[in-house]
């Protein structure tokens, strides 16, 4: 069982996320479609991890804390799914490739158990990128 494992990371919309989404950011039906991570079951062993357990996402940018399901579309080993929104925006690296647009797939992210940590809600996550979340204080 490793503490620690690289996976390619993909991000895009998904159904539960653009019907909660429809709800509001701030409610917690978003909060539970995209506070989310979505991993091959091999994955999911290699790590140790139990049904919704919590886990840090780690890219070149950024970290994130989300919790583990059960993927609900067919991953390969080594690949995760994070739905598009403010939980995979703080890991999604800002490159364009002169397109405009960041690079929202196929980047390698570090996952870890996040033993003692928790999932922050949307309006911490975007205003702790701001500098002006105070909660934690």
């Amino acid at each position: 069982m490793a503490n620690r494992i690289t996976l390619n990371m993909i991000t895009q919309r998904s159904i539960e996320e653009g019907v909660a989404m429809e709800k509001g950011k701030t409610t917690p039906e978003y909060f539970e479609a995209c506070s989310i991570i979505e991993m091959h079951d091999d994955d999911v062993k290699a790590l140790g991890l139990v049904p919704n357990q919590l886990v840090r996402v780690t890219s070149e940018c950024g970290s994130v804390v989300v919790k583990a399901v059960k993927g609900r579309q067919s991953l390969y080993p080594g690949l995760a799914f994070i739905p598009q929104g403010v939980w995979a925006n703080q890991i999604v690296p800002p490159r364009t490739q002169a397109t405009g647009e960041p690079q929202y797939s196929g980047f390698p992210v570090a996952v870890e158990p996040a033993n003692g940590e928790r999932r922050k809600s949307a309006l911490e996550l975007v205003q702790g990128a701001v500098g002006m979340w105070r909660g934690d204080q």
